[in-house]
């Protein structure tokens, strides 16, 4: 048995001299101090101890109290409550879950009470080990659980229409993520729809939302122009109501896709906006429909880091700048759209905030430059690009844990003739 730290409460300082000498002869080391002392003490500079040894003539309550601020600094020590006379002052403390020593203190029987005392906090610390790794396991198995829920709501294939390719890599910083990604057909399978959304915050409330906001962009997006908007409950209500203007809007978009994508933006903000504002939650999203056969994209930036359009032919890479705010905070907001037009060759690469803000083992960020010219480096198809940036951020970050979901989907357009991806 190590030895046993001792420290004797006494308002007084007259602890029994045979106490103290028993105590020595049996090896404790003792500090002697009053209530007060131990509560007024500042951080650091009280005694560690096993055992608290405590003067029966003190209230628990008292004793319960320097027993707390030890446990501030230390495993709460076990309480044992002495008396040299007036033993019925040791009921209270007998009562209250303490141990108790009497005359005559023989060495002999005070090394049984302080094994006593050692063997019942090693117990009492073997069985919260325990308590905790149980507790631990359920709730590794409960977040698994969530993230196979989570993984769900990811596609399982991604479509492949003629002379295209769509690649993504999807690295959650925790086993939850609040990154998503989605690419799914529209308008009786002649558009792709790309989405790829950062949720505001990290961890299981973020992965809820992701769910939430994921669901509501795709059932929204996919039933556009067949239910004429799911209008009264997703988009404004009633007829005439502060939403009802946006319905003409929409029917007289040209551009074929772009009334599913309004509508899944706008209808998903309304949503968020009206029943989970007090929650905070908000997310930033890229969401494009690509018209496969002409390469022609509409898309809405929701306050999303601008996705970059590499060239094939070694143009300036484009930028596609936020046309709109993050969607859940501004109620009613107008989305602009935006567009662009994907060229042979060309190859589109939409990201999450993660890659740029990857942080090295110094602190540093990657950046959106370093990114940028890191992508110039990349090989001709969607895969190599990926491929090329997750070896860049592997060497970027090095040994440091990574910081952020990491989300990268990449659209590539395989010129006539080209290599067909293996």
């Amino acid at each position: 048995m190590a030895q046993t730290k001792v420290l004797v409460l006494d308002e007084h300082h007259s602890v029994p001299p045979d106490l103290l000498k028993a105590l020595d002869e049996v090896g404790a080391e003792v500090h002697v101090r009053t209530p007060g002392e131990v509560l007024g003490a500042e951080p650091g500079r009280l005694p560690e101890a096993t055992v608290l040894l405590a003067y029966a003539g003190l209230s628990p309550h008292t004793v319960r109290s320097v027993a707390r601020r030890l446990d501030d600094e230390g495993p709460r020590p076990t309480v044992v409550a002495f008396a040299e006379r007036d033993l019925h002052l040791l009921g209270s403390h007998v009562h209250a879950g303490s141990d108790y020593l009497v005359p005559p203190f023989y060495p002999e029987l005070i090394r049984a009470r302080l094994r006593d005392c050692h063997d019942r906090a090693e117990l009492g610390r073997t069985m919260e080990d325990v308590a905790a790794h149980a507790e631990l396991l359920s709730y590794e198995r409960e977040l698994e659980i969530g993230r196979e829920i989570q993984m769900g709501f990811l596609p399982d294939t991604l479509p492949s229409p003629d002379d295209w390719e769509i690649h993504v890599r999807f690295r959650p910083a925790r086993t939850v993520a609040g990154d998503f990604y989605d690419v799914f057909e529209l308008v009786n399978r002649r558009r792709i729809a790309l989405v790829v959304a950062d949720v505001c915050d990290k961890g299981v409330g973020a992965a809820l939302f992701m769910a939430l906001i994921r669901s509501l962009l795709r059932h929204t997006a996919e039933h556009s122009g067949l239910q004429n908007l799911i209008a009264a409950d997703l988009l404004g209500g009633p007829d005439g109501g502060p939403d009802a203007g946006w319905h003409e809007q929409s029917r007289a978009i040209p551009v074929v896709g772009a009334t599913p994508l309004l509508n899944a933006v706008v209808g998903t903000n309304n949503y968020l906006t009206r029943n989970h504002i007090r929650q905070g939650y908000f997310a930033t999203m890229f969401f494009g429909v690509l018209d496969p056969m002409t390469g022609s994209l509409v898309y809405i930036n929701g306050g999303h880091n601008p996705p970059v359009l590499v060239s094939g032919s070694g143009a300036e890479p484009v930028l596609l700048e936020p046309t709109g705010p993050a969607v859940g905070v501004i109620p009613d907001v107008a989305f602009s759209l935006g567009y662009a037009q994907i060229s042979p060759g060309d190859t589109l690469y939409i990201y999450t905030d993660g890659v740029p803000e990857a942080r090295s083992v110094s602190g540093e960020f990657f950046g959106d430059e370093q990114m940028i010219r890191r992508l110039g480096e990349a090989g001709v198809t969607g895969s190599e690009l990926l491929d090329h940036m997750d070896g860049a951020l592997s060497e970027f970050v090095g040994p440091a844990e990574q910081s952020d979901d990491i989300t990268m989907l990449a659209v590539h357009w395989r010129p006539t003739g080209g290599p067909t991806p293996a």
